[in-house]
């Protein structure tokens, strides 16, 4: 698990509090879960609430309402929950009010657990309960929020628990928080069943990393940089030589080699050594195929050298990464 261990009993009870424009993919990607693991168990071993400002029906990003089964206003509502789930998308920044914050701020008061998916993260820093904190949030505000809050230690992983504090990034990483959740709970075979009849072929752990495209860490600064990564990324199997590949973007190997170390703070030749490397990792993750082959799929001369660089890299062999991906399964 990334971060301490959570400091009181994971949550059965969870309320989703809604925001202006959040994203519906998310929300489902946390409900779900928690439903087929009730189905399974053939018992109501979890709850959810969906929860408004004012009670009313919501529309999220994609323009689909959904009806509150409460609002922050109802007395009562904190003492049937365990967590509290802020769901934000677009423009976090205007959809959060400071009744919000000073509910959220309540909850904590009461001891309820908090949690945010997508960029719900936003909303828990700025009303200071994320300080002292490790926490996910979708790619797109990595940079804003760490820049913004130097108390909070933001990180790249998909999902983050931290004692009480439960958040994950976009998309349908949801699903991996709860299905860490579900395991921890209700056992290995509860929650590979959920998985499976969700056909969700590869359950991430928390210290899985969000891929952040390219394009979004360095801009319009160099598209001849976007251009050789990408040749990279199509010849994983067949490496391209520096100095072809600097011929096909129209520079000098000397040039290339600038590009990258300003841009990337590595050389080519180290950028392309990872992409083969996190090749290899998702094969092994992914797949049965034997070292022999992953090593020559991702451009390795031999095993022995695939072996020494994948442990360099990652701090353990390749055997190991299918024994730990085994034991947290």
């Amino acid at each position: 698990m990334t971060g301490s261990r959570p400091a009181q009993p994971l949550p059965k009870r969870f309320g989703f509090l809604l925001l202006k424009d959040f994203t519906l993919i998310s929300l489902s990607s946390a409900v779900e879960p928690l439903r087929m693991a009730n189905r399974i168990c053939r018992e109501e071993r979890y709850s959810w609430t969906i929860i408004t400002e004012d009670g009313e029906s919501i529309a999220a990003s994609d323009g689909i309402s959904i009806n509150a089964d409460r609002s922050i206003r109802d007395d009562r509502l904190l003492d049937e929950l365990d967590l509290v789930v802020v769901c934000t998308g677009r423009r976090v920044e205007n959809s959060h009010t400071k009744p919000v914050q000073r509910w959220l701020k309540f909850a904590n008061q009461k001891g309820i657990a908090l949690g945010a998916i997508c960029t719900g993260s936003y909303v828990l820093a700025k009303a200071g309960l994320l300080d002292g904190y490790r926490c996910s949030i979708h790619w797109e505000n990595l940079a804003a929020l760490a820049d913004a809050h130097s108390e909070i230690a933001v990180s790249r992983s998909v999902f983050t628990i931290d004692r009480n504090r439960f958040t994950s990034s976009g998309g349908t990483t949801p699903v991996d928080m709860m299905l860490h959740i579900i395991r921890a709970q209700c056992g290995t075979e509860v929650s590979a069943g959920v998985a499976e009849q969700f056909i969700y072929e590869r359950v991430r752990r928390s210290d899985d990393k969000q891929r952040i495209p390219l394009k979004h860490l360095i801009g319009n600064r160099s598209g001849k940089l976007v251009i050789a990564v990408e040749l990279m990324e199509a010849n994983i199997k067949e490496p391209i030589s520096q100095e072809e590949l600097a011929e096909y973007v129209g520079l000098s190997r000397r040039q290339l080699q600038r590009l990258f170390q300003r841009h990337l703070l590595c050389a080519p030749s180290r950028y392309y050594l990872q992409l083969r490397l996190q090749r290899a990792r998702e094969l092994l993750q992914q797949t049965n195929l034997s070292l022999v082959e992953i090593s020559s799929l991702c451009g390795f001369v031999s095993t022995s050298h695939f072996s020494k660089s994948y442990k360099e890299f990652f701090g353990h062999s390749p055997s190991s990464e299918r024994q730990i991906r085994a034991a947290s399964a």
